[in-house]
């Protein structure tokens, strides 16, 4: 049995792999540099900052606070019958205070953005209403010709 020996043209290979490659790039530099994934990329930076802010607010003035006026301790801690075993509802009540405060951070936020894309908007719509091509404007002169001949 003679095996059948398939003639590959390389330089037809090589183009080919460089093209599909040089396409790949393209399509991954078009995904990256998109606005959602750059805006996300910063929203998580940021967001990884101000989680540190707000949890040095709840620990080093809310709690604090708490302690004050409730006399209870924030950094409690509950023994499990007698186990050694702890429920630390401190740290429990001081996450929930620290996503309290994140959740009307960001509310604002979205509020103030979404006002800010309105005026925006609104700016846009105006722009449109008042610019009219050439063309336009002479088919409407030519329109209302017509309508006074009649």
């Amino acid at each position: 049995m003679k095996k059948e020996v398939k003639n590959i043209d390389v330089k037809a290979s090589a183009k080919e792999m460089k093209d599909k490659g040089f396409k790949f790039i393209q399509e991954f530099k078009s995904f990256v540099l998109r606005g959602n994934v750059m805006d996300m990329a910063i929203g998580v930076i940021i967001g990884g900052a101000f989680t540190s802010i707000v949890s040095a607010l709840t620990a080093d003035f809310i709690n604090p606070l708490i302690n004050c006026f409730g006399g209870a301790e924030v950094k409690g801690q509950l023994e499990i019958f007698n186990t050694g075993q702890y429920i630390n509802w401190g740290h429990f009540l001081t996450a929930i205070i620290n996503f309290l405060i994140m959740a009307a951070v960001l509310f604002i936020l979205l509020k103030v953005v979404h006002k800010i894309t309105e005026i925006g908007r609104k700016k846009e719509e105006q722009e449109v209403e008042v610019k009219k091509s050439d063309e336009v404007i002479l088919l409407e002169e030519i329109r209302d010709l017509l309508k006074k001949n009649k």
